[in-house]
């Protein structure tokens, strides 16, 4: 199409004067896009990203460690700090504990999202991963309700409300800052080693229970060992936050810094307002999306070990075993899942895991119920497939649903505010749901619903792989694809 006719249905001009003074159109248009010049696009340094993205992923795998071992230890909580009323009701005292952190998550979000658009990512991260080693070896060290009575839940309540708090600046901002360090062609690829930090976090969660569990016994944990696995949390901390305080900011926010140095935001409340204000409908995209991608995750990777021993009566070790098999076999193939998001688009593989769940949900958790060793763990892979379609994809596509300038604090606000309202309460909305029906299958149905959700989710947002993040310069790898990607912008040859 010649280039007078592209600039009259770009630019709603009279298709008679452009056809008059086509020379003069042409620089209209380019005044108003300029083409890109190579120094407006980022060249990343291969060990700088690594070195960011082991930062960003060591916090992640740290946060699920801690929530990882809450969850694995549901039941011997329940006993150690709420040890009146029946099995049931300490358990449910134990998992509403747990979703405690969840509905403080906003109000992270809130605080540390803004803040992180505001003064940098790096500086905030590095202040999420002292707050959370802190309440997190806090809840290590907390006397049993035989010792202090009253207070010993509510120190418990008080700690867990810190982790949630700091939590609700981590996902957002390590997968901010992945996103903005990631070249625009493998941002898949990177992102995925969140996903694989989450899975490592409940990986040594889950290991290190199994084992204190056998070595120990019961009683042993129920005494003094289940105060072990919340203590490593401080020596996790150190190191996440001596590499995280060794790299600069990422380039985007350093470009983003740049230009609000010439143009001054509104203020401290301008970030905030801004979100609200012209950010809502993607805001409540990454809500719904996120909201999906939670209770789907929380299931699996938070609640099924409750499932099985509570419910169907398998022993601690025998369902933690088969839990960290399949998170195994998930690390394994995530970041292959990350590096085909790059190639095929995010759209495909999320909506994969989506209608996987759909399918496969009730088919698994009749394998679950049978109880042989090959009958769980083809139901536990069932439920896997399809999730590590979602782990592999989802770092990736929901930072680049904001603009630079508010992603921080878009996604942290979007992101918290679902995973509190359905990813943390997953345990206990299933658990009510198996008491109110009756039925174990009340997990099935609750996950497919959620997953149907998520697709039409998919369906509304945009195709953003191999894209460069919006307000954000475009980013690659070497310097021979920034001269290409520069000379393609140069003007066709007339003749």
């Amino acid at each position: 199409m010649p280039t007078g006719s592209s600039t009259e249905t770009s630019s709603g001009h009279d298709p008679e004067a452009v056809k008059r003074h086509p020379a003069l159109f042409r620089a209209v248009v380019r005044r108003r896009n300029p083409r890109l010049r190579r120094t407006d696009i980022t060249v990343t340094d291969e060990r700088t990203v690594r070195r960011a993205v082991k930062a960003a992923a060591l916090g992640n795998a740290m946060e699920w460690f801690d929530f990882g071992i809450y969850s694995y230890l549901a039941v011997t909580i329940g006993d150690v700090f709420f040890p009146s009323g029946s099995d049931t009701v300490r358990l449910l005292s134990s998992l509403a504990t747990f979703a405690v952190a969840f509905l403080v998550r906003p109000l992270g979000g809130l605080f540390f999202g803004p803040l992180g658009d505001r003064v940098g990512r790096k500086r905030v991260l590095a202040l999420t991963m002292v707050l959370m080693a802190v309440g997190t070896c806090a809840i290590g060290l907390i006397p049993s309700y035989a010792a202090i009575g009253f207070w010993s839940p509510v120190l418990l309540i008080c700690f867990r409300m810190l982790q949630g708090f700091s939590t609700g600046g981590e996902y957002g901002g390590a997968a901010t800052f992945i996103a903005e360090y990631a070249p625009d062609k493998r941002r898949g690829f990177f992102g995925s080693f969140l996903e694989l930090g989450t899975l490592a976090g409940y990986i040594g969660a889950a290991g290190l229970v199994t084992v204190m569990t056998s070595v120990l016994g019961s009683g042993a944990m129920d005494d003094w060992g289940w105060r072990v696995p919340f203590l490593v949390a401080g020596p996790l901390g150190l190191v996440g936050l001596h590499l995280r305080l060794k790299l600069e900011d990422t380039p985007a926010f350093q470009k983003l810094e740049e230009e609000s140095a010439e143009e001054p935001s509104g203020g401290e409340g301008g970030e905030l307002k801004q979100i609200f204000t012209t950010q809502w409908q993607r805001l409540l995209l990454c809500v719904v999306l996120a909201g999906a991608y939670g209770i789907t995750d929380y299931m699996l990777l938070s609640y099924m070990p409750t499932y099985l021993t509570d419910r169907l009566g398998y022993d601690d070790a025998h369902g933690l075993v088969v839990l960290i098999a399949t998170m195994a076999l998930l690390m394994v193939v995530i970041t292959f899942v990350g590096r085909l998001s790059d190639r095929i688009g995010r759209k495909p593989l999320l909506m994969a895991g989506m209608g996987g769940f759909v399918l496969l949900s009730a088919p698994a958790f009749l394998l679950l119920k049978q109880g042989s060793v090959v009958a769980v763990s083809g139901g536990m892979l069932m439920l896997g497939l399809p999730l590590v379609c979602l782990l592999g994809t989802m770092s990736a596509a929901l930072p680049a649903l904001f603009p630079t300038a508010v992603r921080y604090g878009s996604l942290s606000i979007g992101y918290n505010l679902s995973t509190s309202l359905f990813g943390g309460t997953t345990p206990l909305v299933i658990t009510g749901l198996i008491g109110a029906t009756g039925s174990d299958m009340a997990p099935a149905f609750y996950t497919m619903g959620a997953a149907l959700v998520g697709m039409v989710a998919v369906a509304c947002m945009k195709e953003t792989a191999r894209q460069p993040l919006e307000g954000s310069p475009p980013s690659v790898s070497t310097k021979e694809e920034a001269a290409e990607m520069a000379a393609s912008q140069s003007p066709d040859p007339k003749f």
